[in-house]
Parts: structure tokens; sequence; C-alpha cells
């Protein structure tokens, strides 16, 4: 399974093999959007319930990371591809069967293992191709592409609920995997050019992650994406119930409001690739704590206060999603910027931390979306504000002030 054949030069094909990998992760989460109420109802839970589907989805998807990096750094990035897309059909075909809350939780969890491999070593393969130098500049690019994924997917995930049910969204997602492990298998070289033996010892794989947190510029970066990713994934988790079950819309309609949404992340990423060599990641990460900041409160004083109508969450989120899209592009390449030898164990760590803190978000918005928007409101605000915090006091901040 190694098909080495070093040295890997980046193409087109390359490019578009990474934002599939990449996808995988919004794919799974967001394809299933619409169909939340509809499994809720099918699977005789409430929201809350339901909403631990998505929660314990993140936690694993989080996890699988701290394992995937260093096997990867150890074997390679195709074989830890090509297994992890094989895990993630297997457990998607049991989630089409599942006849109860707790077996799709554990095939959900399941599906998560596999499914963090494309994120994490789309990353990883990205930054053994371009270095630290385009690595940002490449990163917002896949984040456009990628941001493809959670427009059209819950659009054709809410078509497939309403015409098949919900199991139909994870023949789907089966299917997906199927494709990409064909499209790895012929396409995918290895591009791990520092393959290390001691990646998987157990005090080797702590002591790479004890000294990536002992350091302060991978710490702020870890930091404010964590804010922005906890914010990002509290409306994911919470606008099924709030478009759909709070404002009356149907699982189309949601699709539609949620890929509005995604348009904003769109921007804010191609922004990101556009402007990362003239302004550099520091001052874009500047720009998008600040402005996800203000639209995070507007969100939450709206929830509180304003009329209880869609535009009011939709306006202002979208404002956050285009901030988020300047924020965790960059946020990913300066902490994996001085890591060319560990870039899969930094991208598992900073993954894992994020995945954590957004299935807290999720369960949070989960417990109180049944009352209002106030909670989705809040915690998105609390998100921004974090990352705000995490700018400010850090040293990426701190180093940027003088010329942003």
């Amino acid at each position: 399974m190694s098909r080495v054949g070093l040295p890997v030069t980046p193409s087109a094909v390359l490019a578009l093999l990474v934002v599939a990998l990449t996808s995988l992760g919004p794919l799974s989460t967001d394809f299933y959007l619409p169909a939340l109420p509809a499994i809720a109802r099918a699977l005789h839970t409430d929201s809350a319930g339901v909403q631990l589907t998505l929660s314990i989805y993140l936690l694993g998807f989080g996890a699988g990371q701290l394992l995937v990096g260093p096997l990867s750094d150890r074997f390679g990035r195709r074989p830890v591809m090509l297994w992890g897309m094989l895990v993630f059909l297997l457990s998607s075909a049991v989630c089409v069967l599942a006849d109860s809350l707790a077996i799709l939780v554990a095939a959900r969890l399941a599906q998560a293992f596999g499914a963090c491999v494309g994120p994490v070593l789309g990353r990883a393969v990205v930054r053994d191709l371009y270095g630290p130098a385009e690595s940002a500049r490449m990163l917002s690019h896949v984040s456009t592409a990628t941001a493809l994924a959670p427009l059209l997917a819950p659009l054709f995930g809410g078509w497939l609920t309403a015409a098949w049910g919900w199991r139909a969204t994870f023949v789907a997602l089966a299917l997906y995997a199927g494709v990409l492990v064909l499209a790895v298998w012929w396409w995918l070289k290895e591009t791990n050019r520092h393959p290390d033996a001691d990646a998987l010892r157990p005090r080797r794989m702590l002591a790479n992650y004890r000294a990536l947190l002992a350091d302060p510029a991978y710490r702020s970066a870890l930091l404010i994406g964590c804010g922005a990713f906890a914010a990002l994934f509290a409306f994911i988790s919470g606008s099924p119930f709030v478009f759909i079950e709070h404002f009356g819309m149907s699982p189309q309609q949601m699709g539609l409001a949620f890929g509005l949404n995604v348009t904003g992340f769109m921007i804010g990423s191609t922004l990101s690739g556009r402007l990362s060599r003239r302004l550099g990641p520091a001052r874009l990460i500047h720009r998008g704590v600040w402005l996800g900041a203000l639209c995070g409160v507007v969100l939450a004083l709206l929830a509180l206060t304003g009329p209880n109508h869609a535009v009011a969450v939709m306006l202002p989120m979208w404002g956050v999603s285009t901030a988020i899209g300047l924020i965790l592009p960059n946020a990913t390449a300066l902490g994996l910027a001085g890591y060319p030898k560990m870039a899969g164990a930094a991208a598992s760590l900073m993954g894992f931390v994020q995945m954590g803190l957004g299935a807290g978000a999720g369960m949070l918005v989960g417990h109180g979306v049944q009352h209002g928007t106030a909670a989705l409101g809040l915690t998105v605000a609390a998100g921004m504000l974090f990352s705000l915090a995490a700018w400010c006091l850090g040293p990426l901040g701190r180093r940027a002030r003088p010329s942003a």
C-alpha cells in the first residue's frame, strides 16, 4: 500500500483529492442535519438525545486524530487514509441499518474514527508539499473548495430525507466513502518525506504533544481556532432544531438556510487565500476575530431581545461564518508552520482539542435549543469572544499588533 514514488509534485488531481478528503468531516455532520428531527421521531428520542449522535461523532473525530497523526508520521499518509476510508464505509452501512439510538450512536463513533483521517491527513499532505510559507494560502483555497460540502450537503440531505427518509443520507455517505477508497488507491502517492520510526512510541508521542503545547505560538493558534470551531459547531448542531422546530421550516428550507450561511465561510476563506501573501496569516486572523466577536455579540443580543424571526439568526451568523473563514485556515497554517517532521501530530492535537470544545458546545446547545434561539446565540458569541481573547492575550496577537 505504500506507492512511495517520491518526490510528489502538486497537481490539480491531488488538490481535488485533498478537497474531497477534507470534505469528509463536514459532509459527515452536515449531510444528515435536516434529518435530525426525523431521526428523533423515528428512534423515539428528543433533541438532546439525537444531538448525542453529533457530539459523540465529534468526540470520536477528535480522539481518533491523536492516533491518526502519529500513525501517518510513522507509516505514511496513504495507508492510513485507505484504512480510515474503509472504516468509514463499513460504519456508514451500520448507520443505515440502525434501529435504536444506541446503535446509531455507536456507529457514529466508529464513523468518526474513519472520517478523521481525511481532514487531518489532507492538511498534513498540504504541509508536506507546500511547506510553511505557502501552506496558509493553499489551506485557504482548500477551505474555500471544502466549504462547498456544508453548502450543498444540507440541501441534498433535506431532499433525500423528504424523498426516502433519514437512512438515505447514510447510504449517500457510504457511496461517497467507496469512491474515496478507489481515488486514494489510484491517485495518492506517499507525501511523507520524513517518516519517523519512533512516532508511535508512547513516550515519543507524549513528548511531541508536550513540545507542541509548550510552544506559545502553537498554543496561541490552537486556542484561537478552538473558539472559532466551537462557535461553528454550536450553529451546526443547533440550526436544525432552530430552523425546523422553532421557525417551522421544512428539511429542504432548512438546508437552504444553512447553505446561505456557509457562503459567508466561503467568502472569508476566499479572501484569505487571495490576501495571505500581501497581509499574512496573522493580520487576517486579527480581522477575523474582531469581526466574529462583533457579529457573535449581535447574534446573542438579537436572540435575547430581538425579533423572533429566522433572519435575526441568519444575518449575524453569516458575519460569524465569514470571520471563521478568515480564522481557521490561517490559525492552522501558523500552528503547523514550525513542524515539518511532525505535521501529522501537530494537526492531530489541534483537531482533538478543537473537536472536544466543539462537542461541548454542541451538547450545551442541544439542551437549550428546545426553548428558543438564546442558547445558540449565547454559545456562538462565547466561542468568538474566546477567540478574540486568545488572540489579544497570546503571542500571535502581541507580535502582529504594531503592524495590524
